[in-house]
């Protein structure tokens, strides 16, 4: 809630809350299977939506809200492309999004009305529940589509519970667990993996706002040391931000001993990150061997792979050089210069496989780098209103994650996604190991680097493009960085063909690059006008904000 203190919900109250939502959609006619759009920030009326779009018979579509609401009407534009392939029915929403409601519909044919909760919570009936079988939508998670091919997970009632009862065989779940999450409930990991896997074990779940987590990340410690909390789970970046926004006067007294299970995952997970965030917690009571690197995707559910529990994190060090050109991912040790250090991201839930295959689709061998796919009970049957995309995600029975890896004693060790993957020289890079080395620099606000390739129109070969945040405004200080990123990009790059970009705005480069492509490459082009020496930027973005 707003306070620090619990506002306590139980499982009556939950299911009271969704029969309100449920005789709303029902007095607006909802049919079977139609789908509803939920636009809405973490609270009460987010789980009585949920389910009372379920108890209505209809199919649930979580899309992420505004962060602040002079967005809304820019923000549900960018959804425009998901609410027409889910062809939605319905919107619940803020009420700040309703002025606006006209302006949608005519954009998406199938919305019929942009509700809020309270409009939808009157008088429960008494109407029977529809009669569902596993094979039922239980609802679609979108993995893109702000500003391209929408892509909506078809997740089954049997998926989740198929996917929810791996997850929690391979953790050992205890009647006296307790989880802790700020994630958010449009996110699989949130919803699934903490939300519905909770209400599955009947364990006590205590959810607060992502917005208060980022406004001051102790409050998810802290929230953990109050409830006892057992599990929790952050992408990377979670992690990155309570070591650089926690200070110690703010955690005197705090004690983590409780915690058994901190998932990292929904991101590139950083070896260094789990090592300092093991070392500097460790004098509040958190044990390293609490510390776990995780692997899923929205086509499994959530999860894929878990470490052993009370393992912690195994990272593996092996030859950059036979790595980039063969994909060997042979073994040294770590204080071998130059030495490539990547993290194991757990071993297939129970029920579940995987293998990794050259472009020919032959399995590979162990510790050689290719494409991962995988087999399991909660394997989506595909992409809603897609069947172009569909009929990509599977080969031979064999679903294609879209990532790259290899293995090793039966650990997944991912390496990068196929499509960030840089060729250069005959060389194989993942942006991954580059924005992190950058963000180590002073004056680089660590976190908000990113780095991709593009096609330079005169030359007709890749460029590489790495563009990075800093408050520094000094036209001294400035040149000084770039030439610092420039010389960090050429330890770890072959040394041709490199363009910097500083940008002094605080801008969320990470979350734009996931959310919306399109968004950043205009205002690095908007950067590039007058960069001075960097102004070739400019045609280098062009082509690659049209093809986007």
């Amino acid at each position: 809630g707003e306070s620090e203190q619990p506002e306590p919900l139980t499982y009556a109250a939950l299911d009271a809350g969704a029969r309100r939502i449920a005789s709303g959609l029902r007095e607006r006619r909802l049919t079977r299977a139609g789908a509803v759009a939920i636009m809405l920030p973490t609270g009460l009326g987010y789980f009585f939506s949920f389910l009372g779009i379920l108890q209505a018979g209809g199919i649930p579509v979580p899309i992420y809200p505004p962060a602040r609401p002079t967005q809304i009407e820019e923000h549900l534009r960018r959804h425009v492309r998901i609410l027409n392939n889910a062809k939605v029915h319905l919107l619940i929403t803020v009420p700040e999004a309703k002025a606006i409601g006209h302006l949608l519909q005519a954009q998406v044919p199938s919305l019929r009305a942009v509700l809020t909760v309270e409009d939808l919570s009157g008088v429960t009936d008494t109407a029977l529940r529809p009669r569902l079988r596993g094979r039922d939508i239980a609802f679609l998670q979108y993995t893109s589509g702000s500003t391209g091919d929408p892509k909506g997970v078809i997740l089954s009632h049997a998926d989740l519970l198929a996917n929810i009862r791996a997850m929690g065989e391979a953790v050992g779940l205890q009647p006296s667990d307790v989880f802790v999450s700020w994630l958010p409930l449009y996110h699989d990991m949130g919803l699934i993996g903490a939300w519905m896997g909770c209400l599955y074990y009947g364990l006590p779940l205590v959810v607060m706002s992502p917005l208060s987590f980022l406004a001051r990340p102790s409050r998810w410690l802290w929230a953990i040391h109050r409830h006892r909390g057992t599990f929790s789970a952050s992408p990377n970046f979670g992690y990155e931000l309570c070591l650089h926004k926690v200070d110690d006067s703010e955690i005197q007294g705090l004690d983590l001993s409780s915690w058994r299970y901190a998932f990292n995952g929904a991101e590139p997970v950083s070896p260094d990150t789990l090592e300092r965030f093991a070392q500097r917690f460790a004098g509040y009571g958190l044990r390293a061997e609490a510390m776990a690197p995780v692997y899923g995707l929205a086509e499994a559910g959530v999860g894929l792979a878990f470490p052993p529990a009370g393992r912690g994190a195994l990272i593996d060090c092996i030859d950059r050089a036979p790595f980039t050109q063969a994909g060997q991912a042979r073994p040294v040790p770590c204080d071998q210069p130059g030495v490539l250090r990547i993290v194991a991201c757990g071993r297939p839930l129970p029920g579940y496989r995987v293998r990794v295959v050259d472009p020919g689709g032959n399995p590979l061998s162990e510790r050689r780098e290719g494409r991962l796919e995988f087999r399991g009970p909660s394997a989506t049957r595909g992409y809603y209103n897609n069947p172009q995309a569909t009929d990509r995600l599977y080969r031979g029975g064999w679903l294609d994650t879209g990532d790259r890896a290899y293995l090793a004693a039966g650990d997944v060790y991912l390496t990068g996604r196929v499509k960030d993957m840089i060729i250069r020289g005959g060389r194989n890079f993942y942006p991954y190991e580059l924005e992190q080395a950058v963000g180590d620099l002073p004056g680089i606000r660590k976190g908000c680097v990113v780095a991709f390739a593009t096609r330079d129109p005169d030359t007709a070969s890749e460029r590489l493009v790495v563009v990075a945040e800093t408050r520094e405004t000094g036209a001294a200080q400035l040149a000084l960085l770039r030439q610092a990123v420039l010389e960090r990009s050429l330890d770890i790059l072959p040394p041709d063909d490199i363009t910097t970009l500083i940008l002094t705005e605080p801008e969320s480069l990470k979350a734009m690059r996931k959310e919306d492509p399109v968004a950043l490459l205009e205002l690095a082009l908007k950067k590039a006008d007058g960069a001075g020496s960097n102004s070739d930027v400019r045609k280098l973005l062009v082509p690659a904000i049209m093809s986007a």
